[in-house]
């Protein structure tokens, strides 16, 4: 068996407060350098999202929140978003710990991973993996693809229940080999799916918009990222 080899890697606790998050030009922003979405912020250690233009609150069929459910979701969903600069291989594996201290049923707190992302003005392309910051039945694990345009996501395979959401501490996890995408926590698989959209990109990682005042309350204390041919 061939051992991989690792064409680009990179490791942070977030040692530095910065706004948005920079880390010596490793990372590019949402609102920044994409425009039409939103930073992430880092403080005390903990990355997390800065404030979203919270007009149009995020309602789905899913989350019981939308009426009919033949009806589209709503929502600005310029979600902040921070990925990381330059070029890397195509198949990926990120890992982070997230950091919860209020965990809410009133918002819909999450902490993601972006896979094979390309991030300039006006678009965000490529693959999302993530989890509610909260405990129980209303926890969940989703997968979805990024379009281009502020708001033009596809929803690729979602999962409810005790199992899928995340508390302080827990590690969540994300890889992309081929199109196979699949998603982790405490490393035991939770949700896969397969998609042939986006080839290359980079990785990153970002949080749900729409949080009222919750945004500094979830984010992530580390992040790691493998990459490979």
């Amino acid at each position: 068996m061939t051992e991989r080899v690792i064409v680009r890697s990179y490791e942070t606790d977030f040692p530095l407060d910065e706004n948005p998050v920079s880390e010596n030009g490793m990372w590019l922003n949402g609102k920044t350098d994409a425009i039409d979405f939103t930073d992430c912020i880092t403080s005390n250690g903990i990355m997390h999202g800065a404030p979203s233009r919270m007009n149009v609150l995020e309602k789905r069929a899913e989350q019981g929140n939308l009426e009919g459910e033949e009806e589209a979701p709503t929502g600005d969903y310029d979600d902040p978003t921070a990925i990381l600069s330059g070029e890397w291989g195509p198949n990926q594996h990120g890992w982070a710990t997230a950091h919860v201290s209020n965990p809410t049923e009133d918002w819909f707190q999450e902490v993601q991973i972006r896979l094979r992302s390309t991030l300039k003005p006006h678009s965000i392309t490529g693959y999302e993996i993530f989890f509610r910051c909260l405990k129980g039945e209303l926890g969940y694990a989703e997968i979805v693809r990024w379009n281009g345009a502020v708001g033009d996501w596809t929803s690729l395979q979602r999962h409810q229940g005790p199992e899928f959401g995340v508390g302080h501490g827990d590690v969540i996890e994300a890889s992309i080999e081929g199109n196979v995408i699949t998603g982790f926590i405490n490393g035991v698989e939770k949700i896969t799916v397969t998609d042939d959209t986006w080839t290359e990109g980079a990785p990153g990682v970002g949080f749900n918009f729409g949080v009222g005042d919750t945004y500094d309350d979830h984010g992530l204390s580390s992040f790691r990222v493998e990459t490979y041919d």
